[in-house]
C-alpha cells in the first residue's frame, strides 16, 4: 500500500507496514466487547466504543457482555423520536455537545449513535431510537448530533447502514428494495449526515440488502459511502453482525465488533493466501483502525477535563428544555395551559413511575429522574392541590376494577384532569416489533370513563412511536410527550401549566389504523425476507399521494399562540432557489413554529409522491412579531434517482413550491419553471400503492428472489430455527441459556430486559455461537454441528414420510 487510502494517515500507514499479517488480522476485530485491539509496542492504545444514541451507556466493572443494568450514571436525554420532533438542529447540536462531554469524562472514544434509519412502519420496535419517516429530517438531525459530539473530541457513529427498518429477524432478513427507493428514501439521510458532519465512524446493519449482507456490500460500503459521499472514517459491524469477515474487509469493512476471540482470524488469513482477499484491502482496514485509535488518543490528550457533577446539573436542565421542545400538542380546545391553582386530578401510574426511555442497548442509567407527580405538586405549591391515583400498573398497563374505580373517584370535583397513558416498556424495545399500535385496553377505558364524566380532561401520551387513537376526539387536549428522558416529567409539568410551550411537530405520521398503510402488507411477515413493495410511499408520501388521511399528519403540532404565514417569494436562478415567507405571531404569547417547504413536480416522467419535504426552518417569535423564514433549495430538491443513468437527474418543467405548517396544512403556493436539466429514463409506474409481482420485478430489474428457506440449516439460521427438529428443540434451550449467560443476562435483570434479551438470543444466527464462545467453538466445529443437525433432521423427515 503506497498511496494513502481514504481514512488512513501516513503515521498509521507506517505503523501498519511494520506489522505481521497476524497482527493486521487481529486489529480488524475488537479486543473484547467494547474495545479495539491495542498495539503497545507502537504506542497505539485501545479505544472504547459504547452505546448511547440519547445518553452514555458505559459498562461498569466487567465489560465483556451486554450488562444492560450495570452502566455508569449518565444524563438520559429524550429518545430520537422526541429529538426529531423538535425540528431544531441548533438544539440537537447542544445535545451532541453534552453527550460528547460525558463521553470525555468517562474516556469513551466513540459513541455508538445516532441512529437514523427511516421509520418505514410505525410498529418497528426500535422506532423510538430513530428520528423520522423522512430522510431530510433524519439526516439533518443526525448531522447536528454528530457535529456536537465530535466537537468535544469524541467520535460519533451513524447507524445502522442500511435499510434496517424492522427488528423481527433483523440478523438475517433480506431487504428487497429497488434502487431508486433505496437511494431516495433509505440512503439520503445517511448521505446528508456524512457530507454535512463527517462522522468518524459508520456502523453497518445486521440485515442483507438485495441478497448481500450489509457488512459485505461493496457497493454500499465503498462505492456509495466512500467514493460518492467522500466518507473518510472507519466502518464497523453492528455487534456480532459479522457473516464473513474476509468478504467484509474486501467490501470496505474495517472493524468487527465485538471481539470474536479469533473465530474469523484463520478465515481472513486463508482468504489472503487464496487471493480472494487482497493484502492491500487488509492493510487499509488495519490502517483505518490505527488511524482512529491515534485520533482518539490525540483528542483525549488535548481536551480539558470535565467537571462531571456540574456537567450533570447543566445537562439535566438541557434535557428538560429538549423534552419540552419535542413534546407535541396534538389537540387542544383551549384547556391547555392549565392554571397552576385549584384541584388537579393526576391519573396514571406513569406520573409516578415514568416511562422515559426505550428498551435494549440504548438503556441509560439516569443521573436523576423527574416525575410529573413530584414536579407538578411542587409547581402548584400552596396555591393548589394535586390529587393522584395510579389507575393501572405501570409495568403491564393493566388495571383492576378497584384501580379504575379509585381513579374515577379521585377525579370527582377536580378543576381539571390530567391522564397519563401510553406504551409500557414491554410494548416497544430493540429485538422485537409491535404486533399492533394500540395502547393497553385499561388506558383506553380510563380515557372513555373520564371524558364521559368531566369536561376538562387532558391526555398525556407517552411512548416512542405512533399509536392508534380512535378516542382522539374525546379529550379536551392531547399532548404527545414521546419518551422525554430523565427530565421529561418536569418538561410535561412545564407545558401543562404554560411555563414552556409544546415545541414539537410530528416527524412521523400517526395513522388512523395500521392496516391503512401500504408498508403494512410487507412488514415483519416473513422470517427471511422483506419486500419493500410500497417503494417510495412511506409515511406522508403515502398518505398525501393516495388520499388516505392520517389521524395526525406529518409536521403537525399546535402551539399556545397562533401564526400567520404570508405569500412565499422565490428568488435565485437555475436549480439554486431561495424561498422566503413572512411569518407573524398573531397570538398573545411567545412561541415557535416550523415552516415546512414541500415540492410538487407538476408533470413527471417517473412516478413521484404528491409532495416531498425539501427544507424547513424553526421560527421563534414574540407576540405580534413578524420575521422572514428563509429556506434554500438546491439541485436535489427537484431531482430523482435515474436507475438507467445511475445518478440524480432534474427533469425540466414546472414545480409547485408549497409552504405550510404540516404536510396537510399548506399556507402558501407558488410555481417555478426549471429550464435546465436532463432527460429522465422512463420506468414502470406501479398502478397502486403496492407494486404487483410484475411491477416489482421490473423495478428491481430482475426476477423476484425467492426467500431463503429455513431448512437446511446454515450460518444465518437462528437459534429459534432449531425448534423445527426434536433434537434441535433440546439444543435450542441449552444454547439460549448459555448465550444469555455469555452476554451478561442475570437474575437482576428486569422482566422487560429479559424479554428483550431472550428475543435477541433466540434470533441470533448460528454463526454467533462461534463468535461469542471466547474461542471454545471454532467455525470448523460449527460447520460440523450444522452438518450433524441437517443430517439428523433430514433422516427424521424421511422416516416420517415412511
Amino acid at each position: 500500500m503506497t498511496d494513502l487510502a481514504p481514512g488512513v494517515t501516513q503515521q498509521a500507514l507506517d505503523i501498519a507496514s511494520r506489522l505481521t499479517r497476524a497482527e493486521k488480522v487481529r486489529l480488524t476485530s475488537g479486543s473484547d466487547f467494547w474495545h479495539s485491539e491495542p498495539l503497545e509496542r507502537e504506542g497505539v492504545t485501545a479505544f472504547m466504543l459504547t452505546d448511547g444514541p440519547h445518553g452514555l451507556r458505559k459498562q461498569t466493572g466487567e465489560t465483556d457482555h451486554v450488562g444492560l443494568n450495570s452502566s455508569v450514571p449518565a444524563t438520559c436525554f429524550p429518545t430520537a423520536s422526541a429529538l426529531g420532533a423538535t425540528w431544531d438542529t441548533e438544539l440537537l447540536e447542544e445535545v451532541g455537545h453534552a453527550l460528547g462531554r460525558e463521553c470525555r469524562a468517562e474516556e469513551v472514544g466513540v459513541l455508538l449513535g445516532p441512529g437514523l434509519n427511516i421509520k418505514r412502519h410505525p410498529g418497528g420496535g426500535r422506532s423510538f431510537e430513530y428520528f423520522s419517516e423522512d430522510p431530510l429530517v433524519s439526516g439533518k438531525a443526525a448531522a447536528a448530533l454528530v457535529r456536537g459530539i465530535q466537537a468535544e473530541g469524541v467520535g460519533a457513529c451513524l447507524k445502522h447502514f442500511a435499510a434496517n427498518n424492522q427488528e423481527s429477524n433483523r440478523m438475517r432478513v433480506d431487504t428487497i428494495v429497488d434502487e431508486r427507493t433505496l437511494r431516495e428514501i433509505y440512503l439520503t439521510g445517511f448521505e446528508i449526515a456524512v457530507t454535512e458532519a463527517q462522522p468518524w465512524t459508520v456502523m453497518c446493519a445486521y440485515n442483507l440488502v438485495n441478497g448481500v449482507h450489509a457488512g459485505e456490500h461493496r457497493e454500499l460500503l465503498t462505492t456509495i459511502l466512500r467514493d460518492e459521499w467522500g466518507f473518510d472514517g472507519l466502518v464497523m459491524t453492528d455487534w456480532i453482525a459479522t457473516h464473513d469477515r474476509a468478504a467484509g474487509i474486501h467490501a470496505g469493512l474495517d472493524l468487527e465488533m465485538p471481539s470474536s476471540h479469533g473465530a474469523w482470524d484463520k478465515a481472513v488469513d486463508d482468504a489472503v493466501d487464496a487471493g480472494t482477499l487482497s493484502g492491500t484491502d487488509l492493510d487499509v482496514a488495519c490502517a483505518r483502525v490505527i488511524t482512529l485509535a491515534l485520533k482518539v488518543a490525540a483528542e483525549r490528550a488535548s481536551c480539558t477535563a470535565v467537571d462531571v457533577e456540574a456537567a450533570h446539573d447543566a445537562h439535566h436542565a438541557l434535557a428538560r428544555r429538549v423534552a419540552a421542545a419535542g413534546a407535541t400538542l396534538l389537540t387542544n380546545d383551549g384547556t391547555l395551559p392549565l392554571a397552576p391553582a385549584g384541584r388537579l386530578a393526576l391519573i396514571g401510574a406513569f406520573a409516578e413511575t415514568p416511562r422515559f426511555q426505550g428498551g435494549g442497548s440504548a438503556l441509560v442509567n439516569p443521573t436523576r429522574l423527574d416525575t410529573v407527580l413530584e414536579t407538578l405538586t411542587a409547581r402548584l405549591g400552596n396555591g393548589g392541590e394535586v390529587a393522584y391515583s395510579p389507575g393501572y400498573d405501570a409495568a403491564t398497563g393493566e388495571a383492576t376494577d378497584a384501580q379504575l374505580a379509585e381513579a374515577l373517584a379521585t377525579a370527582e370535583g377536580a378543576d381539571a384532569v390530567v391522564l397519563m397513558v401510553g406504551l409500557p416498556l414491554s410494548y416497544e424495545s430493540e429485538g422485537y416489533d409491535r404486533d399492533h399500535l394500540q395502547i393497553p385496553p385499561a388506558h383506553t377505558r380510563l380515557i372513555q370513563a373520564l371524558t364521559a364524566r368531566h369536561d376538562r380532561v387532558v391526555v398525556v401520551n407517552v411512548g416512542g412511536a405512533p399509536v392508534e387513537m380512535p378516542w382522539a376526539g374525546a379529550p379536551n387536549a392531547i399532548l404527545q410527550a414521546y419518551l422525554g428522558g430523565q427530565a421529561g416529567g418536569g418538561a410535561i409539568t412545564d407545558i401543562l401549566v404554560g411555563d414552556a410551550e409544546p415545541g414539537g411537530r410530528l416527524a412521523e405520521s400517526f395513522p388512523v389504523s395500521v392496516t391503512d398503510l401500504a408498508s403494512h402488507a410487507n412488514f415483519a411477515s416473513h422470517p427471511t425476507q422483506v419486500q419493500y413493495r410500497e417503494t417510495l410511499y412511506v409515511g406522508y408520501r403515502f398518505h398525501d399521494t393516495f388520499s388516505v388521511p392520517a389521524r395526525f399528519s406529518f409536521g403537525h403540532g399546535l402551539s399556545y399562540t397562533s401564526f400567520e404565514v404570508g405569500e412565499a417569494k422565490v428568488t435565485g436562478r437555475g436549480h439554486d432557489r431561495k424561498v422566503t415567507v413572512p411569518v407573524t405571531n398573531t397570538g398573545e404569547r411567545a412561541g415557535s413554529t416550523v415552516v415546512q417547504v414541500y415540492v410538487h413536480d407538476v408533470e413527471s416522467t417517473l412516478h413521484r409522491p404528491e409532495q416531498e419535504l425539501r427544507g424547513f426552518v424553526k421560527v421563534r417569535l414574540e407576540p405580534g412579531q413578524t420575521a422572514d423564514a428563509v429556506v434554500a433549495l438546491g439541485e436535489r430538491a427537484w431531482a430523482v434517482w435515474d436507475t438507467a443513468a445511475h445518478g440524480w437527474v432534474v427533469e425540466p418543467g414546472e414545480f409547485e413550491i408549497r409552504v405550510g405548517l404540516s404536510s396537510t396544512d399548506i399556507r402558501s403556493r407558488t410555481t417555478v419553471r426549471l429550464a435546465k436539466g436532463g432527460e429522465v429514463t422512463a420506468t414502470v409506474s406501479p398502478a397502486s400503492a403496492l407494486a404487483t409481482d410484475t411491477e416489482f420485478a421490473a423495478l428491481l430489474g430482475r426476477a423476484l428472489p425467492e426467500p431463503r428457506p429455513l431448512f437446511p440449516f446454515h450460518y444465518d439460521s437462528t437459534i429459534a430455527d432449531l425448534s423445527q427438529t426434536a433434537g434441535g428443540r433440546l439444543l435450542e434451550k441449552i444454547l439460549v441459556g448459555q448465550v444469555m449467560k455469555a452476554f451478561g443476562g442475570n437474575d437482576e435483570d428486569t422482566a422487560e430486559t429479559r424479554q428483550m434479551m431472550e428475543a435477541f438470543m433466540r434470533h441470533m444466527p448460528l454463526r454467533a455461537l462461534a463468535m461469542s464462545s471466547e474461542g471454545k467453538v471454532s467455525l470448523a466445529n460449527l460447520d460440523r454441528l450444522i452438518a450433524v443437525l441437517n443430517a439428523t433432521a433430514l433422516k427424521a423427515r424421511r422416516s416420517a414420510r415412511g
